[in-house]
């Protein structure tokens, strides 16, 4: 017979390794909120889930499963082939640890595969998230990247956590660059996966004596941050990068690569070109319809995002801020190595 696992214990074994989460859920449930690291293995296709549900409501209990278990049989050969390829212990969740399941795990019991199930499902997993984001005691000192737009901020934290470096990568999380271009070539999460992004990576790094982190605004996307890390952002030690607009608007164009999203940018610039110097904006849209990428976004730095910063910056006394003046991300990280406390390693 199956084991329950409560949340806990759950992501405990995730963390060392010891088990494979499973979503047996339809794959639309699965994109929009998920347990980290999860795979997704479903018992119904979006297709079958809507017809069972049509046949609940229209007909009644009995015949719903009915069809659902004709759907399952079906498919039992490939779905159990599935798990067999997955190494080690395997544990199955659904919406609330009810029938999709509990019928999974039976099912691969009874094949001779080692399998749990999460008490409660994705529900449950939610509510821990919640009481964590709500209870949590976020103890490491901040020290925060601020820095014009193009400073490769994202690009620098990047480097440092390969070095160790306590990292938290919240445009990551939220899969957003945190502007109104933010999004192009990239599919934004809900709140429910930033959330549950943040505590995975935020849980592990309590005992950290610092952190590092971007200078955020309250929103990224369509997520919106922590009060526990608004707070920490705001109280933390602000590092300023000084880096060339040209320079910046080479590094927006490599990591953009509007050539591929055109009509993304298209569309992004139209959202704004109302709040831009008219002969500003007309050039800007010029630029942008043939294909002159550096011009164009030299000029949104120049009329749109840097005066827009410098407001924002005005909040930090320059006696508070430790200013890095460089020619280039890659000369940044050097620099911040410097200046930054060193990592403890583990």
């Amino acid at each position: 017979m199956f084991q329950d696992l409560h949340v806990d214990q759950l992501l405990e074994m995730q963390n060392e390794k010891k088990i494979t989460a499973v979503d047996v859920r339809s794959p639309s449930e699965y994109r929009e909120a998920t347990i980290p690291g999860a795979l997704n293995i479903p018992l119904f296709n979006d297709e079958e889930r809507a017809e069972i549900g049509t046949i609940y409501k229209q007909v009644g209990v009995q015949a719903a499963k009915d069809r659902g278990l004709e759907i399952v049989s079906a498919k039992l050969p490939e779905f159990i082939k599935t798990f067999s390829a997955i190494p080690g212990h395997k544990a199955v969740f659904c919406w609330r640890g009810g029938m999709r399941s509990r019928t999974s795990a039976t099912v691969l019991d009874l094949m001779g595969l080692k399998t749990f199930r999460l008490d409660g499902g994705v529900r449950a997993y939610r509510r821990w998230v919640v009481d964590k984001i709500e209870t949590i005691d976020f103890q490491p000192a901040a020290y925060v990247l601020n820095g014009y737009t193009g400073s490769g901020k994202t690009w620098l934290l990047h480097r440092l956590k390969e070095q160790g470096y306590p990292v938290l990568d919240l445009e990551g999380m939220a899969n957003h660059r945190g502007s109104i271009f933010g999004q192009i070539g990239l599919e934004p999460h809900n709140q429910k996966t930033f959330d549950s992004l943040l505590m995975k990576d935020t849980l592990p790094l309590q005992t950290s004596p610092f952190v590092l982190l971007e200078a955020e605004s309250k929103r990224i996307g369509k997520a919106v941050l922590a009060e526990f890390i608004a707070k920490k952002k705001e109280q933390g030690t602000q590092l300023f990068l000084d880096i060339p607009r040209a320079e910046r608007a080479r590094f927006l164009v490599e990591d953009y690569k509007p050539w591929e999203h055109h009509d993304e940018c298209m569309k992004a610039f139209n959202r704004i070109k109302t709040r831009i110097h008219t002969p500003a904006a007309a050039q800007i849209e010029t630029s942008l319809q043939s294909g002159d990428y550096i011009e164009a976004v030299e000029l949104l730095l120049e009329y749109y995002y840097d005066p827009r910063y410098e407001h924002t910056a005005q909040r930090y006394p320059e006696e508070s801020r430790i200013t890095i003046s460089v020619k280039n991300a890659e000369e940044a990280l050097g620099e911040l190595v410097k200046v930054l406390p060193v990592p403890v390693r583990k």
